[in-house]
């Protein structure tokens, strides 16, 4: 490279270079230029800061924990237990209030079960037997109550029966009732407390009013207009979900309780309150399926004056409720500022990009407009600085 090459090169370090623009006189061109404009500003001001508020810092790492007690009393008269009262330690699975717990509100109640041979229920496919080698001593039933004996017993003359087992006896036979045991189940309440926290902006809540007047739970109920009187009554969840509470009690169902914060922390802290939806989470729609309701036993075990252990089994039927938390929160940051509005930037430049293709593509006149923005050298041609005619029409055609 001779002197003079190394000292243009030098004198480029120091020059400055800036785009040249073609203005086109194309009113069709330059309003769909300014609708676009429009358009993405009003995308970027409306939806990425207004409704998506994109200038927060946010925070989905919610912590949560939850305390549920539920409250009522009912009265019952059976011939299985006779007259009852029933509280909260007697409907109530687990007694520990948890984020899922479970109300009972139909029984089919099987007492005084001992453990002892007797014949397996007729309903259990397994257990039907035609001779004693139909039941294989030893082996337990499938789906049933106990172990086979070895035995077949028949009832009278009748040549099919049902395999002898070692079980509780007498094994559970009754039909779920048709009307529930605990129909006045509707009128308890529960009480749902709720503790979050937000780690990231060390931000912590609760649902539940923040003051000093000890009666407030005791009176209050939950409505939309009353978000931090977290006491639920069981008849208005089940109905906000649209089901019946009557129907659900009688062969039990599954209630999804979700509760959702969405804090926006440039607010002042009485701004950010619990949204709660129920939802029916079992399936409903099948009601004459065999997979429909929800239900379990448990057993109650006591001994005689002989100290013989007997039991008293029940097949509870009810309401599970699943109370499920989740939220986000969110505050200003520059960073997520200054991203978005650059990312607005650019799409301005798409809306330019757009423009030219119209222009230089799909115009009647578009040759004309890409020869003035693509202009063609060739090396060793020098222009003489002079304007002929022919490039004076074609400017005052431009213009026009």
């Amino acid at each position: 490279m001779g002197q003079a090459g190394c000292k243009g090169l030098y004198q480029s370090l120091f020059d400055y270079k800036t785009e040249k623009y073609v203005i086109a006189k194309n009113k069709k061109v330059g309003l769909l230029y300014r609708l676009l404009q429009v358009s993405i500003l009003t995308y970027l001001v409306v939806w990425v800061f207004l409704v998506k508020k994109c200038y927060q810092d946010t925070d989905t790492s919610l912590q949560s924990s939850i305390i549920t007690k539920v409250k009522g009393v009912t009265f019952t008269n059976t011939s299985e237990l006779g007259e009852r009262l029933w509280d909260v330690a007697d409907y109530v699975i687990p007694p520990q209030g948890e984020n899922v717990f479970f109300v009972i509100t139909n029984l089919v109640v099987t007492p005084n079960q001992r453990q002892e041979t007797c014949a397996e229920s007729a309903s259990v496919p397994d257990a039907l037997c035609y001779e004693d080698s139909d039941c294989p001593p030893g082996e337990p039933v499938a789906a049933g109550n106990g172990v086979r004996t070895g035995h077949c017993l028949r009832e009278g003359s009748a040549q099919k029966g049902t395999c002898e087992i070692f079980a509780w006896c007498p094994v559970e036979t009754r039909s779920r009732p048709t009307k529930p045991l605990l129909g006045e189940a509707k009128d308890f309440t529960v009480y749902i407390k709720n503790f979050i926290r937000f780690p990231k902006f060390n931000f912590s809540k609760t649902n539940v009013l923040d003051t000093t007047d000890r009666t407030f739970l005791k009176s209050c109920k939950f409505s939309p207009e009353n978000p931090y009187c977290p006491i639920f009554r069981l008849g208005s969840v089940v109905s906000w979900t649209g089901s019946n509470f009557q129907e659900i009690a009688v062969q039990g169902g599954v209630i999804g309780i979700q509760i959702e914060w969405d804090c926006d922390l440039d607010k002042a802290p009485s701004e950010c309150y619990p949204r709660y939806y129920f939802n029916r989470l079992d399936n409903r729609f099948s009601g004459n399926s065999i997979s429909s309701g929800y239900n379990f036993r448990f057993a109650k075990y006591y001994r005689d004056a002989a100290g013989v252990e007997f039991r008293t089994l029940f097949k509870a039927y009810g309401i599970r409720f699943d109370v499920m938390v989740n939220g986000k929160a969110g505050k200003f940051n520059i960073i997520p500022t200054i991203i978005n509005v650059g990312s607005g930037v650019a799409l301005m430049g798409v809306g330019s990009f757009f423009c030219d293709l119209v222009l230089i593509y799909f115009i009647k006149k578009s040759h004309f407009y890409r020869d003035k923005k693509y202009e063609e050298v060739r090396s060793g041609h020098q222009g003489n600085g002079k304007v002929n005619v022919e490039q004076l029409q074609s400017l005052q055609t431009m213009e026009a």
